[in-house]
């Protein structure tokens, strides 16, 4: 976790350093005259977290121009200067501010303050969940609904494409029913708290010269025929030739998706049935780029083999996945 610290006081700065062990990459400086706008703005564009070593007034003042998203924001932290009490102020279930709380205060032997219900009651906290996860929420505005429910004492039924060990916390049910929250790679259309699975893998093949905006129309039409939800694809992988394709280097930069690429050998060599083409063994060397890419990056199974749109080829793959309730 890259944190950004800052100090208000000299006192401040002490405390600061106190606190250096809790990341490997951990930066503290001590505020001068007008630096608090530009570093507060800095270190939201670039740190996981921000802790402020001061007024708790300050820090807020501080963020608040530049908060945008439970989803997006980095957690903040405020720590009086004499390191007795560790405040988290933004993010503290998604952005891991709760938890970073914690392993602050105990590092300085302070309290921490943390106010929200979920935890204050003990209760099950659907979006620290899905962080431990790794899961991506579309929507947050639903996790309300289901904290809410929670918090009022009634059940809160889950629906899962993947198996979760373990037995679910209090409050939490797989019944039968309509579902509060859905755990997947697909879309659902049910009104809900869906928690999508960063697990597939999306294999492109593509004629030269393929634009990254033709690339981007067949992806779309392929998520779309696939019903998967955008957010589950974590990565495109295709052949060696096309490491170097513009449109598909775009295409991925776009959507900020790792890209990664196979030689021929390795490609053909993975056991399984595909989609074989003589023709694309004529010009890459291996059968089958889009449906072999994919499993090869994913490690998992084909879930969505070749469909070829205008120039493009694409395929899905899915990674194996562990889900828990510990």
């Amino acid at each position: 976790m890259k944190i950004a610290a800052l100090a208000f006081t000299d006192a401040g700065y002490q405390t600061g350093r106190r606190l250096a062990p809790l990341s490997g990459s951990y930066r503290l400086e001590r505020c001068g005259p007008g630096m608090l706008k530009a570093w507060t703005e800095a270190a939201f564009a670039e740190a996981d977290a921000l802790i402020y070593v001061g007024a708790c007034g300050i820090a807020v003042r501080a963020i608040a121009p530049f908060v945008r998203s439970k989803t997006t924001d980095p957690c903040v932290l405020v720590v009086d200067e004499q390191g007795r009490y560790v405040i988290p102020v933004l993010s503290g279930h998604i952005g891991g501010g709760n938890e970073l709380a914690e392993a602050a205060a105990a590092l300085i032997g302070a309290l921490p303050v943390v106010t929200t219900a979920t935890d204050l009651n003990g209760l099950f906290a659907v979006d620290v969940w899905a962080r431990r996860h790794g899961l991506r929420i579309p929507d947050p505005s639903f996790i309300k609904r289901v904290s809410g429910k929670l918090l009022r004492g009634e059940c809160v039924r889950f629906f899962t494409e993947f198996p979760i060990s373990g037995s679910p916390p209090q409050g939490v049910s797989a019944d039968d029913g309509p579902p509060d929250v859905t755990v997947g790679i697909h879309r659902f259309d049910a009104p809900a708290l869906h928690l999508v699975v960063p697990c597939v893998t999306a294999g492109i093949g593509c004629r030269k010269g393929m634009d990254a905006a033709s690339i981007a129309s067949a992806f779309s039409q392929a998520l779309e025929e696939a019903r998967l939800a955008p957010e589950c694809v974590a990565g495109c992988a295709s052949v060696d030739l096309k490491k170097d394709e513009p449109g598909l280097l775009g295409f991925c930069s776009d959507r900020d998706l790792p890209f990664r690429t196979f030689s021929s050998e390795t490609l053909s060599a993975l056991p399984g049935s595909y989609t074989s083409s003589d023709f694309v063994r004529s010009v890459t060397g291996t059968d089958s780029v889009c449906e072999r890419a994919a499993v090869a990056a994913s490690g998992g199974d084909l879930i969505f083999r070749k469909h070829a749109y205008h120039g493009v080829t694409v395929a899905f793959a899915v990674s194996p996945v562990k889900l828990t309730w510990e």
